[in-house]
Protein backbone atom coordinates (compact mmCIF):
# COMPACT_ATOMS: atom_id res chain seq x y z
CA UNK A 1 0.00 0.00 0.00
CA UNK A 2 1.56 3.54 -0.46
CA UNK A 3 0.36 4.64 2.93
CA UNK A 4 -2.29 6.74 2.32
CA UNK A 5 -4.98 3.66 3.12
CA UNK A 6 -6.68 4.54 -0.35
CA UNK A 7 -4.34 3.97 -2.79
CA UNK A 8 -3.48 0.17 -3.48
CA UNK A 9 0.41 0.22 -5.02
CA UNK A 10 -0.56 -3.22 -6.78
CA UNK A 11 -2.44 -2.34 -9.81
CA UNK A 12 -4.29 -5.79 -9.03
CA UNK A 13 -5.43 -4.32 -5.70
CA UNK A 14 -8.09 -2.16 -4.92
CA UNK A 15 -10.61 -1.35 -7.52
CA UNK A 16 -12.39 -5.19 -8.15
CA UNK A 17 -9.11 -6.91 -7.85
CA UNK A 18 -8.89 -10.00 -6.51
CA UNK A 19 -7.44 -8.78 -2.74
CA UNK A 20 -10.31 -6.54 -3.04
CA UNK A 21 -12.91 -8.40 -0.65
CA UNK A 22 -11.53 -6.77 2.74
CA UNK A 23 -12.02 -2.39 2.39
CA UNK A 24 -9.22 -0.59 3.98
CA UNK A 25 -9.32 1.56 6.81
CA UNK A 26 -10.07 4.47 5.37
CA UNK A 27 -12.79 3.00 2.94
CA UNK A 28 -14.06 1.13 6.15
CA UNK A 29 -14.31 4.30 8.18
CA UNK A 30 -16.16 5.55 4.95
CA UNK A 31 -18.77 3.12 4.60
CA UNK A 32 -19.31 2.94 8.65
CA UNK A 33 -20.36 6.84 8.52
CA UNK A 34 -23.33 5.71 6.15
CA UNK A 35 -24.41 3.57 8.89
CA UNK A 36 -26.38 6.06 10.75
CA UNK A 37 -28.17 7.84 8.11
CA UNK A 38 -31.29 7.68 6.48
CA UNK A 39 -31.11 5.33 3.51
CA UNK A 40 -27.40 4.49 4.21
CA UNK A 41 -26.39 8.09 2.46
CA UNK A 42 -22.66 8.47 2.97
CA UNK A 43 -21.43 11.91 3.72
CA UNK A 44 -19.13 14.14 1.62
CA UNK A 45 -17.35 15.04 4.37
CA UNK A 46 -15.04 12.91 7.52
CA UNK A 47 -15.95 13.90 11.06
CA UNK A 48 -13.27 16.78 10.72
CA UNK A 49 -14.81 18.51 7.94
CA UNK A 50 -11.95 16.85 5.65
CA UNK A 51 -14.25 15.92 2.00
CA UNK A 52 -13.41 12.25 1.78
CA UNK A 53 -10.81 11.75 -0.97
CA UNK A 54 -12.58 10.61 -4.59
CA UNK A 55 -10.04 7.53 -5.00
CA UNK A 56 -12.04 6.45 -1.82
CA UNK A 57 -15.11 6.65 -2.45
CA UNK A 58 -14.57 5.34 -6.72
CA UNK A 59 -12.98 2.16 -4.58
CA UNK A 60 -16.02 1.49 -2.72
CA UNK A 61 -18.33 1.97 -6.12
CA UNK A 62 -16.01 0.22 -8.18
CA UNK A 63 -16.09 -2.76 -5.42
CA UNK A 64 -19.63 -2.59 -5.59
CA UNK A 65 -19.55 -1.37 -1.98
CA UNK A 66 -21.79 2.14 -2.37
CA UNK A 67 -23.65 3.57 -5.54
CA UNK A 68 -23.98 6.93 -6.48
CA UNK A 69 -27.42 7.93 -4.86
CA UNK A 70 -27.60 11.29 -7.22
CA UNK A 71 -25.83 13.82 -8.97
CA UNK A 72 -25.38 17.42 -7.24
CA UNK A 73 -26.52 19.95 -10.07
CA UNK A 74 -24.51 22.99 -7.73
CA UNK A 75 -21.46 20.72 -7.44
CA UNK A 76 -21.22 18.08 -9.89
CA UNK A 77 -17.77 16.84 -9.25
CA UNK A 78 -19.47 15.58 -5.57
CA UNK A 79 -20.43 12.11 -5.66
CA UNK A 80 -23.46 11.31 -3.57
CA UNK A 81 -23.23 7.95 -2.55
CA UNK A 82 -25.21 5.59 -0.47
CA UNK A 83 -24.64 1.88 0.96
CA UNK A 84 -25.31 -1.02 -1.22
CA UNK A 85 -26.61 -4.55 0.25
CA UNK A 86 -22.55 -5.26 -0.44
CA UNK A 87 -21.50 -2.60 1.30
CA UNK A 88 -23.57 -3.02 4.78
CA UNK A 89 -22.32 -6.74 4.49
CA UNK A 90 -18.65 -5.57 4.34
CA UNK A 91 -18.57 -3.46 7.37
CA UNK A 92 -20.25 -6.04 9.25
CA UNK A 93 -24.06 -4.96 9.38
CA UNK A 94 -27.42 -5.51 7.60
CA UNK A 95 -28.75 -3.31 5.07
CA UNK A 96 -32.48 -1.91 6.49
CA UNK A 97 -35.23 -4.44 5.65
CA UNK A 98 -32.91 -7.23 5.09
CA UNK A 99 -33.99 -10.43 6.63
Amino acid sequence: MSGRGDIPDDPKAGAGGPRAAKPTDVQRRYLESGLDQPGGKLPLFDANGRRYSAKTVEACIANGWAERWFANPLKPDWLVCKLTPAGYAVIGSRAPGAE
